[in-house]
């Protein structure tokens, strides 16, 4: 669906269209909803174009409300991406792959034992069937290195995988079907008492009755333009691509750092670095030979693979680490959805419904963990000591 020139009206407009603003334009249209995204760039230009596609579980240790909210997103993301390929006819990638953890010490191997007999109840195997299991030394040789597991390994079944691109093509596609989806636009501002959305690119401005920043690591810019507090900030990440032929079915590792995960189409994604300070975001050479030596001295069937593309990308991360997700402090119809970091694609679905629940006080099985609330970012609850001001103006651009 086109936008049109006559100051189109939507429910909500979001601004991003990477894994999260998707998401939520996704769910929102399954509501019934008029929305609009607006993407600076193109679709998954940002992290979520990236290729690794790790789905990966927190461990079953020290539980708590971040763990377990992100337990129940995996669990049921296997329904989600099966209904949104049903209703797309695409393809996400999507596979319950399993994990492999190599243990390294003595150490390692008696901490994971306990954490093998806490995952049956935190993940709830009866019932669940999924598994936490501790292997011994030699297990899976012939995909992990024995030498790199010299105390056992850990084989896990709840970890799965993804492809990131095709997943974020498949809810793109969706939408464009049921919504509006405009590349090339930014949402510069929003003016709450009117409803009045300012987009740039030359697109005409729109209204809505709620905003959502989903932009990922430009959020934060927006952030603290809205709210005068810096929350978070990007973080480079470096993945590389490989010929897989013959791999697909193998559990992801995850080693020294690193994950290697096969995906269905016989490639196999490897990474991703995390650098704090970067010049650009384009992929560096010499990060992509590190990547495949790393992994294969602790996956030998990945030597002499045939490098295929390279990824780098710079990825949301809220300075407390969690995401943020919420009503923006000082504000009544604007939201934010970002800094979902290594964790957006596992849960992005479930953060989605528990935004839309807010936002329409609206009863729904996913619950945001406190630590996900703008209250745990901003003010006092800050991680810097940096001084909160509440919003005054009804119009704010950026």
């Amino acid at each position: 669906m086109p936008l049109s020139s006559n100051g189109q009206s939507f429910d909500i407009a979001i601004a991003g269209g990477g894994i999260f603003g998707l998401s939520i334009a996704y769910a929102a249209i399954r509501l019934g909803l008029k929305v609009a995204v607006f993407e600076a760039d193109k679709v998954g230009a940002g992290a979520s174009g990236g290729l690794l596609g790790a789905l990966m579980p927190h461990m079953p240790a020290r539980w708590n409300p971040k763990k377990e909210f992100q337990f129940r997103a995996l669990k049921s993301l296997e329904e989600h991406t099966h209904a949104l390929e049903l209703e797309t006819g695409m393809h996400t990638g999507y596979r319950r792959c399993g994990r492999i953890l190599p243990l390294t010490t003595k150490d390692k191997l008696e901490h994971h034992l306990e954490r093998a007999e806490e995952s049956k109840l935190r993940w709830n195997t009866d019932r669940t069937g999924f598994s936490y299991q501790v292997e011994q030394p030699g297990e899976r040789g012939d995909w992990l290195s024995p030498d790199a597991a010299p105390f056992g390994l850990v084989y896990e079944t709840l970890a799965a995988r993804v492809s990131p691109r095709a997943y974020i093509a498949t809810l793109a596609a969706y939408i464009r079907q049921h919504g509006v989806l405009v590349e090339g636009a930014a949402v510069h501002g929003f003016e709450e008492s009117t409803g009045r959305v300012f987009l740039t690119g030359g697109h005409p401005d729109v209204h809505a009755a709620h905003v959502v920043y989903a932009s990922g690591h430009a959020s934060f810019r927006a952030i603290e333009s809205l709210t005068g507090e810096a929350v978070g900030r990007g973080e480079k990440g470096q993945a590389v691509l490989l010929e897989g032929e013959g791999l697909e079915h193998l559990p992801a590792i995850y080693c020294d750092g690193l994950y290697v995960v096969p995906h269905e189409n016989g490639t196999v994604a490897v990474g991703s670095t995390a650098d704090k300070v970067f010049e650009h975001s384009e992929p560096l050479p010499e990060r992509t030979e590190e990547l495949v030596r790393r992994a294969a001295a602790f996956c030998p069937k990945l030597n002499g693979r045939a490098i295929l593309s390279e990824w780098a990308g710079i990825r949301p991360r809220c300075n407390k680490r969690d995401p943020l997700v919420g009503k923006l402090p000082g504000y009544a119809r604007t939201y934010v959805a970002t800094g979902g970091y290594k964790i957006s694609f596992g849960v992005a679905h479930a953060v989605a419904d528990a935004l839309l629940g807010e936002i329409y006080a609206r009863s729904t099985e996913a619950v945001l963990p406190d630590t996900f609330r703008p209250e745990h970012h901003f003010g006092d609850n800050a991680l810097r000591n940096d001084t909160y001001q509440p919003a005054v103006a009804s119009v704010h651009k950026i």
